[in-house]
């Protein structure tokens, strides 16, 4: 039996599917390569040493999906197909809805249709209100600030929906906070499209030269140094929760949703900061205005993942900075040759 992976050949997918693979799982992905690239699968092979067989196919196409899942014996399913830039669903709402929930609809009808009972849905520190206090538990007050967390806040809904009329059906709602770093060895990491819209690549890309300057969106938030903060996670520690998640999915039926976080919070001009220190290298900046939807302060309490996945991040904040360097400076245009 196989995991099929949406979005596997994006920045959490690769990842996780390098984990899962070096875990003796046997994967599937599929990817429209809308803000991904196939080199990123090609690498993932390289560090494994192992093959797996993947689609260019969009997540909302429901027939193709039901196709695949059936000729490789697919057993569950972690989705991560999705846009996913808060500042764009402020922008273009419509298509964010259409494209999220659509793909996790047809997603659901095509496991329907075949018979594949798990899925572990990627979700999102957005779906918490922002009233909530920190850190944040997954019995916090729900309600977003943009698009794109409704997006997620939607998608939980469906899902757990899902699994009500479905007494076979078993969903892991993993909310984690902000992916990270890279692989240690550098060969694939995080890769946007145009300007980045999380801050990590874009101190990286400023500092290998592709950005003239990061801007700090807003310097007066309620914080210590007036610049947001964050839980950022390594995206390595962020993969081998979503192999605990599958391991997870095989021992209960029905609906769980889990933080993935470090439990630490971190301002924007703090990571300006560890990165220049652990990397030795500098980041010129200029502060702008803030960007819709954003707020002051959001980390996570991770006791659940300890007490229920058997999991907790490991990398420490300097992990991050120096292996988001390593991937940024060997990979300066990131995977375009």
């Amino acid at each position: 039996m196989s995991i099929l992976i949406t979005g596997g050949a994006g920045y959490i997918g690769s990842h996780t599917d390098l984990c899962l693979l070096n875990e003796g799982y046997d994967i599937v992905v599929v990817d429209n390569y809308d803000n991904s690239s196939p080199e990123a699968l090609r690498r993932v092979m390289e560090l494994t040493g192992k093959t797996f067989p993947y689609y260019e196919a969009d997540a909302c196409d429901e027939e193709k999906l039901a196709e695949i899942m059936k000729k490789h014996g697919v057993d569950s399913v972690i989705h991560f197909a999705g846009l996913k830039a808060v500042g764009e669903s402020v922008r273009i709402p419509l298509r964010y809805y259409e494209n999220n929930l659509l793909s996790t609809i047809r997603l659901l009808k095509a496991m329907e249709t075949v018979g594949v009972k798990k899925m572990i849905f990627s979700s999102s520190a957005t779906v918490y209100s922002a009233d909530n206090q920190v850190p944040l538990t997954e019995t916090g007050k729900l309600g977003c600030t943009n698009p794109y967390g409704w997006t997620k806040y939607m998608n939980e809904q469906i899902l757990r929906d899902a699994a009500v009329a479905d007494k076979e059906l078993t969903v892991v709602l993993l909310r984690y906070f902000n992916p990270v770093g890279a692989h240690e060895s550098g060969r694939i990491g995080e890769d946007p499209s145009g300007i980045p819209n999380n801050l990590m690549p874009y101190i990286s890309q400023t500092a290998v030269g592709r950005r003239d300057h990061l801007t700090v969106y807003g310097n007066d938030y309620n914080t210590h140094d007036g610049t947001g903060v964050r839980d950022y996670i390594h995206v390595m520690d962020l993969a081998r929760g979503h192999v605990a998640a599958v391991r997870y999915a095989d021992t209960f039926k029905g609906s769980d949703a889990i933080n993935l976080g470090t439990g630490v919070g971190y301002s924007v001009l703090d990571m300006v900061h560890a990165f220049e220190e652990a990397n030795h290298i500098k980041v010129p900046y200029v502060i702008g205005a803030r960007r819709p939807g954003d707020i002051d302060t959001v980390y996570s309490n991770p006791a659940k993942a300890k007490e229920k996945l058997g999991w907790q991040a490991e990398k420490t904040l300097v992990d991050m900075c120096r292996d988001q360097w390593n991937w940024q400076s060997h990979n300066p245009n990131g995977y375009a040759k």
